[in-house]
Order: structure tokens, then C-alpha cells, then sequence
């Protein structure tokens, strides 16, 4: 049992295991690439469910000349599509920070009046009524 596994590692040189490392991180990569044209033709909104239908199963029968043909016809607007997605999320992200935080709510509406009140850049009585305005809207 000990010898053949000398054998296994003696039949097996250095520079196959290299190829065979290098396949393998192709094939990691063809997938990677396969998945994200899939992801992006779901994601498009502009494309309507024929063209979706259509895309798919010119990607899954046909894999390669399907991902290469895609990249090919709509490579630039899905990049297009990522940086747009990405810019909504990053103003969905922006948009709950200041909520939760309470930057630019009525607290600091208020606290901005306050201030002015404080410099006597306002009267007490426009005070009063801009914090109920606050207040109610």
C-alpha cells in the first residue's frame, strides 16, 4: 500500500499538478461567469419575460457561445446595470442611516430653530410657530 502511493506521487509530476490546479481554476471561473450573466438577465428590468426565456436557454443549451454572445450584445449595459444597482442600494444604505440616526428629521429641524432662536436670528413667537410646523409635518 506504501509503495503505491510512492508510485501515485512519482506518476504524477510536478507540472501536471500545476495544469490540473489551473483547469480547475477555470472551470471555478467559467461557473462564476455563467451564474453572473444568469443573475443579470433576472435582474434586468428592461428585458420582458420572452427575452429572458429566450437569453436563458441560449445560455444553458448553447453555455459557451451563449455567455460569449451575451457578453458580446448587452456586456456593456450590464455593467451599466451593476454600477445603477449598487448606487440605489448605497442611497437605500444612506437614506436608513440618516433615518436611524435622526439627522435631517424633525430633531434636528428643531434643533436648527433652536439655534436660531438662541443667535436672535428669529423672535420667540416665529420660533413657536415653525416647531409646530415642524411638529406637525
Amino acid at each position: 500500500m506504501k509503495e503505491s502511493m510512492v508510485n501515485l506521487a512519482v506518476d504524477y509530476p510536478l507540472l501536471n499538478m500545476f495544469w490540473t490546479m489551473l483547469m480547475i481554476f477555470l472551470w471555478i471561473l467559467w461557473f462564476m461567469l455563467l451564474f453572473r450573466v444568469i443573475g443579470d438577465i433576472f435582474r434586468d428590468d428592461e428585458l420582458g419575460g420572452w427575452g429572458k426565456a429566450g437569453w436563458t436557454a441560449f445560455v444553458i443549451l448553447l453555455p459557451f457561445l451563449g455567455v460569449f454572445v451575451y457578453l458580446i450584445a448587452r456586456g456593456k449595459s450590464m455593467g451599466e446595470r451593476e454600477l445603477s444597482r449598487v448606487r440605489q442600494n448605497e442611497e437605500q444604505f444612506r437614506s436608513y442611516v440618516r433615518e436611524t440616526a435622526g439627522t435631517g428629521g424633525h430633531a434636528d429641524e428643531l434643533a436648527r430653530l433652536a439655534e436660531l432662536k438662541d443667535r436672535g436670528a428669529i423672535t420667540e413667537a416665529e420660533f413657536a410657530q415653525a416647531k409646530a410646523k415642524v411638529l406637525a409635518g
